[in-house]
């Protein structure tokens, strides 16, 4: 009896140690949410083989499932509503044995649910790649135990870039007019290379820590929010890297699609509307992989859907960030992101979310888009979307020669298309972004046309958004088309930096007048009501001329480009709709009034901004 005593002493340390608890997700969670039920992914050697029990009145165990990997179990709790913050204890048991305990908290909410509130149209967003914009902490520049280091020489390395350098230029930001900050992706890319950009997470639940830590992001964005600036998280539904911890030991042979074997994307996205579009592409579109390290993630596994939806809540109440924007929106299962849009809605009235699909076709971006009525009755629930057809749309009016099919005449026909639309005021219009050439390469490097660009895009309905750099006219002149180049440094972001365009130095002369332009345009744009939400009337191109006009209670604004090389005398009769009774308008770019008798001047390759009064 002793000897077998002592065998048993001998065996029970050995077989505790095979079970362990190496993840829980998400750590945590509050009291009193709407989404009170909540998935809670346990993840650890041959944990399945334990049960487990919660044995409180505030954190109800509603049913365990397990799946072919035994490394994982994922609870189903219920925290009913008035249940009080804590630990609580969740205990896992091998027949009647207890082997382990984990403490899972409930805290309370940081802050009212009410006052959780998304980015609107009185907003004007900043993009940021948070690798490329200014290193606050070199320390963090090189992490021991993670596989990519820093290296600047390389347009594709990582250049350190974090969090604390973005909070440093936080005065330069609010300074310059923008009221939001949309950051590239900042959760951690543990992958061997080119993992700067951020859009190959290897942890959902952890900022990189070459960028900060979630300590800091929270910290950051409610400093942010002090200085009147909101913050955007970049998130991806749709994959992940291939270094993530459940992709190399995945929970169940369908966690990913094609079953973990790369199989790339079609990208052709209009098969997702198309009512002839054959099975075989919508698949190939949807399921397929953007390249062999970026795995596509399969939202129609029930487990991999909540656990994504739990994460996005647990993010928005954890850090406090004001919106999200959606990388590669078309490409998840459409159902799934049909759900994720409404439950995240419904936790957050007040947010926002944009969503971007990537085509200039507004039929097909106009799917998206909530109360929008679709031919297949698909609903959504997501506020806006990335304007693409009115971003290609205006770079090709600006560049092109005035023509009865070509010039202005593009973006006039392409924005007599938003009744596509739900709700075409709350899309966010950009002249570019991380994935496209810089505009002003676009434009030929052309000053003029980019300050009728900068205007147009402050001056339109929707949401505007700019890229880091473009108020200092950053181009991509070398290689267009080379992400490494588009997201080069912000000059004056590392110590030693020759140029410095936060304080100036160094800066060429059209340099420091594009960051005047940009900086008076956007602190004009903040303050006028009229640009926000007034309603949108437009007047046909004529001879090089477009004009437009904003209007609401609080007034109203004219808006006149002139692309020809000469002075035009604008006639202001077809204009009486509007502008009978008013008799001056305010110069708002070069501070002066002007009359309005029976025509108005426009010097050459200009444009106006015209209050009426």
């Amino acid at each position: 009896m002793k000897y077998c005593l002592f065998l048993l002493f001998l065996v029970l340390p050995s077989f505790l140690s095979a079970q362990d608890i190496q993840r829980v997700e998400p750590p945590n969670w509050w009291v009193d949410m709407t989404h009170n039920e909540l998935q809670i992914l346990v993840y650890g050697k041959d944990i399945s083989t334990l049960t487990p029990r919660i044995n409180s009145k505030r954190m109800k165990l509603i049913k365990t499932v397990s799946t072919e990997n035994p490394n994982y179990l994922f609870l189903y709790v219920e925290v009913p509503s008035g249940t009080k913050a804590g630990k609580i204890p969740v205990l896992f048991y091998k027949n009647e044995a207890l082997i382990l305990e984990h403490d899972f908290e409930l805290m309370d909410r940081p802050s009212d649910p009410s006052d959780i509130k998304g980015f609107d149209t009185s907003d004007v967003l900043y993009l940021i790649t948070p690798d490329r914009f200014a290193n606050g902490n070199p320390h963090n520049d090189e992490i021991p135990d993670m596989k990519e280091g820093e290296n600047r020489k390389s347009k594709n390395g990582r250049h350190g870039g974090d969090i604390r350098g973005i909070y440093n230029q936080l005065d330069y930001i609010a300074d310059m007019g923008y009221t939001a900050i949309w950051l590239n992706p900042v959760l951690e890319n543990d992958m061997p290379k080119y993992s700067y950009h951020g859009y190959a997470a290897t942890d959902f639940y952890k900022v990189d820590r070459r960028f900060g830590s979630n300590e800091e992001y929270r910290d950051f964005c409610t400093k942010a929010k002090e200085k009147g600036l909101k913050i955007i998280m970049d998130m991806i539904l749709n994959h992940c890297g291939s270094e993530h911890w459940f992709v190399l030991d995945p929970p169940t042979g369908d966690w990913l699609n094609f079953q973990g074997n790369f199989t790339p994307t079609s990208h052709k996205r209009t098969t997702v509307q198309d009512i002839h579009a054959s099975e075989y592409d919508k698949s190939a579109f949807s399921d397929g992989w953007f390249v062999k390290t970026m795995p596509d993630l399969n939202q129609r596994n029930p487990l991999m859907a909540d656990y994504l939806i739990y994460n996005t809540l647990w993010w928005i109440e954890y850090s406090g960030i004001s919106g999200i924007r959606m990388d590669t929106y078309p490409y998840p299962d459409k159902d799934f992101m049909g759900r994720w849009t409404c439950e995240v809605m419904e936790e957050y009235p007040e947010f926002n979310i944009v969503g971007e699909e990537w085509t200039t076709n507004p039929a097909i971006v106009s799917y998206w888009q909530k109360d929008k009525v679709n031919h297949d009755n698909y609903i959504s629930c997501l506020p806006t979307l990335m304007d693409f057809p009115i971003q290609d749309a205006l770079v090709n009016s600006l560049k092109e020669k005035e023509n009865w099919n070509a010039g202005w005449i593009k973006v006039y026909e392409m924005l007599a298309n938003d009744f596509l639309y739900a709700h075409p005021e709350d899309l966010v219009v950009f002249p570019d972004n991380h994935d496209m050439a810089r505009f002003y390469t676009q434009l030929n490097n052309d000053f003029d046309l980019f300050k009728m660009g900068m205007i147009y895009f402050s001056t339109i309905r929707g949401v505007p958004q700019f890229y880091y750099g473009t108020e200092i006219l950053m181009d991509s002149d070398k290689s267009p088309d080379d992400h490494g180049i588009i997201r080069s440094d912000f000059p004056g972001g590392w110590a030693g930096d020759r140029i410095n365009a936060f304080s100036g130095t160094g800066l060429s002369k059209k340099q420091k007048e594009a960051q005047g332009f940009t900086r008076k345009l956007l602190n004009w744009r903040k303050s006028n009501t009229v640009v926000h939400s007034g309603k949108l009337v437009q007047f046909a191109p004529e001879n090089g001329v477009y004009s437009y006009f904003r209007l609401s209670d609080q007034g109203k604004v004219m808006v006149i480009f002139n692309k020809n090389k000469s002075a035009v005398k604008l006639d202001l009769a077809k204009y009486n709709e509007i502008l009978s009774g008013h008799s001056q308008a305010y110069d708002v770019l070069n501070d002066r009034l002007i009359e309005l008798e029976n025509s108005i001047n426009v010097a050459k390759r200009s444009a106006l901004i015209l209050e009426i009064r």
